[in-house]
């Protein structure tokens, strides 16, 4: 898992403070506001991160399978 978040920390961090730094200045949104989006949107990154690590698993795992092994 901790391999997937290093891999893509600095693209989704840039894109998260772009997107909350759009609804500040363009939207004009309250700053609390803001903060509880940026919250939101970093733990559906943490999220993202765990759920791609298990496929990646999944698939690594089934991959070794024997091909005419029942599932």
């Amino acid at each position: 898992m901790w391999q997937q978040y290093r891999k893509t920390f600095f693209p989704m961090q840039a894109l998260i403070l772009l997107v909350c730094a759009g609804l500040y200045f363009f939207l004009h949104m309250p700053i609390a506001a803001v903060l509880v989006f940026f919250a939101v949107m970093q733990l559906g990154n943490l999220w993202g991160v765990v759920w791609s690590a298990r496929l990646k698993r999944r698939l690594a795992r089934d991959a070794q399978r024997l091909p005419l092994r029942p599932s």
